[in-house]
């Protein structure tokens, strides 16, 4: 015969259900605390979601700093482009300033010194004896070449007189605009051995181009002492100095 369970141990049943029930719950929180509890294996803890724009690399906000980064450098190199051309542009203008005509100089290219830039004057000196000194002044606005020596001819004399050869500089003397050039001429010997001696009254001077006696334009034309200019076959010139004391030390 079944026998069915009393009142009693009903009660008693219910009791430990609820034990066990509350022991569970216990359990499963204890679990939950200490990390030993179950997981979604679907997803990973450390997978950033769609709602973390600083771990997306879609998010705007990255792009814009990128973009900002790269427009940085842009304008970085932009800036040292312009500091390289303004300082190409600086260096220009020094060189240009550095030679031009502000310092009070000329970058002009000579030209060669002759009758039509000039001005040319002679006068004899007392030392040395039977010496002349010849002038020439640049009368032109661009610096010019006093090359060689000055070919000298009195009157319509047919030959053509040397010069010292000792006397010649180690560079070819140039004339800024209003400078002077000179030439130290010996007329005559002092020992008396020179030889067909005469008294020129016109003298002119011709100039040297390039090479030796080639033409460098027009002459000059000397004005002389009343008297004369007594000179004989010693007659020798000087080549063309920056100073009276060099040509005259021959």
């Amino acid at each position: 015969m079944r026998a069915f369970p009393t009142a009693g141990s009903r009660r008693t049943r219910t009791g430990l259900l609820a034990t066990t029930t509350v022991a569970l719950a216990a359990l499963a929180l204890t679990a939950c605390q200490n990390g030993t509890g179950t997981h979604d294996e679907g997803r990973s803890s450390s997978a950033p979601t769609a709602s973390s724009p600083a771990q997306s690399p879609d998010a705007p906000g990255t792009t814009t700093s990128n973009t900002g980064s790269s427009s940085g450098s842009s304008a970085a190199k932009g800036s040292d482009a312009s500091h390289k051309g303004t300082g190409t542009g600086k260096g220009s203008t020094g060189r240009s300033s550095g030679s031009g005509t502000g310092h009070g100089t000329t970058t002009a290219t000579p030209v060669i010194c002759n009758g039509a830039n000039t001005r040319v004057t002679a006068k004899e000196v007392s030392r040395p004896l039977n010496h002349m000194l010849i002038t020439v002044k640049n009368t032109g606005s661009r610096p010019c070449d006093l090359t060689y020596y000055p070919i000298l001819q009195f009157d319509e004399m047919q030959w053509a007189p040397g010069a010292f050869e000792e006397s010649r500089p180690q560079a070819v003397t140039t004339l800024a605009p209003g400078q002077s050039g000179y030439a130290g001429v010996r007329l005559s010997a002092t020992d008396g051995s020179g030889e067909i001696g005469t008294t020129g009254h016109k003298l002119t001077v011709i100039f040297q181009g390039r090479t030796p006696r080639s033409d460098a334009g027009p002459s000059a034309t000397v004005n002389l002492p009343a008297k004369g200019v007594y000179y004989d076959s010693k007659l020798t010139a000087t080549y063309w100095q920056s100073s009276v004391a060099d040509a005259l030390t021959w």
